[in-house]
């Protein structure tokens, strides 16, 4: 008899203590983060409304994050893209809260004040994001949908959070990311629709160089007001 008490504690204590593994292994709702994986979408979009973001894991986004293919990329840019026709519609300032303007190269460079909105210059249309980019960050395009460059492609990547979905429509003024609290700052520029910048398909690019797109960005963007200075 006092064998068989014996053996029924010590099940007794081992249930319990499988019991308490359990419990301890489990995620609490409230503190589990799940890690960044971005699968470019399409949505239906109803014109005007801001999607649900995407927010990368700052400071930089998922590290180990697994980049797109480029046949990829391209696939997803023509699934979404419209060609909209040029007309007679104006463009903001899409970088009103810059702090500081940084160099000219595939695009133009600068830092916002943490959670600055990196805004929609007009009607845009948002097609791919790429979650890898550079540095574990993040690329997202977009097509302007009305003015004088509707049908282009343009880009803001690196140090963005909050990315608006692929497929969702924003009009002028609608936050297309957010500037994140760390990283390499931000990089605005033109793209191509096949998922290459306007630079690297036009003239090439290495580190630094400063290319005729940068310098066409830059000029586009002080032709709306932004001060973004000179070339350098």
């Amino acid at each position: 008899m006092k064998r068989n008490a014996l053996l029924i504690l010590v099940v007794a204590f081992a249930l319990a203590g499988c019991g308490s593994s359990s419990s301890s292994g489990r995620a609490d709702p409230n503190t589990s983060v799940a890690p960044f994986k971005v699968h470019p979408q399409a949505v239906e979009p109803s014109a005007g409304d801001q999607a649900a973001a995407i927010t990368p894991n700052d400071p930089v986004g998922d590290v180990s994050a697994h980049a797109p293919s480029l046949t990829q990329i391209r696939k997803e840019l023509k699934a979404e893209i419209v060609y909209a026709p040029v007309n007679g519609a104006g463009y903001i300032d899409p970088l009103r809260y810059v702090n500081r303007w940084e160099r000219t190269d595939q695009g133009v460079d600068a830092t916002l004040p943490v959670g600055a909105p990196i805004m929609a210059p007009g009607r845009v249309k948002i097609l791919a994001i790429e979650p890898d980019w550079y540095a574990g960050q993040p690329l997202i395009y977009w097509e302007l949908l009305n003015g004088a460059e509707a049908g282009k492609v343009q880009y803001v990547a690196e140090e963005i959070t909050d990315l608006a979905r692929p497929g969702t429509i924003l009009q002028q003024g609608q936050a297309i990311a957010r500037y994140a609290a760390s990283g390499t700052g931000i990089e605005y520029g033109w793209s191509t629709p096949n998922g290459i910048t306007l630079a690297v398909a036009t003239t090439g690019y290495e580190e630094g160089e400063i290319t005729p797109a940068g310098r066409y960005m830059r000029a586009w963007l002080n032709s709306l007001g932004a001060n973004a200075g000179p070339n350098f």
